[in-house]
């Protein structure tokens, strides 16, 4: 599913700073912050704010759909170079396939855009939990080269567990788009299986923004 020309446009505009070492974009507390939007590209995927294995996050579920919640946030990736968030997934897609465009489904993927003001330039980094592409392999998405699937985690070996993950955003990007980055627009969350037709159950605990000397 190509998730970034559609939604470049809403990036433009203001969007809140970065101000501190550390930011945590939803503690959930209070549900979803307003800060979240939804865009849907097939039916909606359905994200709600519950508690799991003690602890509160976002819990998505899809079934044929694609839509992406994602928060707008502008920040400098150079001063704030890491992202580290939790996740987990009830199983892996089983006809998923980053290689084709009728396998590109995810049971859960973080992603981060990276706007222009020409939306055929805007660029995004996919972090997924692929079915078999290799974990730290990292392919362009099927539908165009400006999105960039790396492979966090891969099958199922890890399924209906917790794992949390911490990611350079700045060399992630400077290693598959072979320069330095623009600024950030905003880090969004999806699962979607519109193109292989299954169903998806994933967890997204918080997601933090940090600089390399941060908390």
């Amino acid at each position: 599913m190509l998730v970034v020309l559609l939604i470049t446009v809403t990036f433009l505009g203001r969007v809140p700073l970065v101000p501190a070492q550390e930011i945590v974009l939803d503690t959930y507390e209070k549900g979803l912050s307003d800060q979240w939007e939804q865009k849907s590209f097939k039916d909606k995927t359905r994200y709600e704010v519950t508690i799991e294995d003690g602890q509160r996050c976002i819990k998505a579920t899809s079934k044929s759909s694609a839509s992406a919640l994602y928060y707008k946030i502008k920040y400098d990736p150079r001063k704030y170079p890491m992202i580290q968030w939790r996740w987990k997934i009830s199983k892996v897609l089983a006809r998923g396939n980053a290689l084709t465009k009728e396998g590109d489904d995810y049971a859960a993927r973080v992603y981060v855009v990276f706007p222009s003001t020409f939306f055929w330039r805007t660029k995004a980094i996919n972090y997924v939990w692929a079915n078999t592409l290799p974990r730290g392999k990292a392919v362009p998405n099927p539908f165009t080269g400006n999105v960039i699937m790396i492979a966090v985690e891969s099958g199922n070996d890890l399924a209906g567990t917790w794992v949390q993950e911490t990611r350079n955003l700045l060399e992630d990007y400077k290693k598959v788009f072979k320069k330095d980055p623009p600024r950030v627009g905003a880090v969004a969350i999806m699962t979607d299986t519109d193109n292989t037709g299954e169903e998806a159950t994933a967890w997204y605990g918080l997601i933090r923004i940090q600089a390399l000397e941060g908390p």
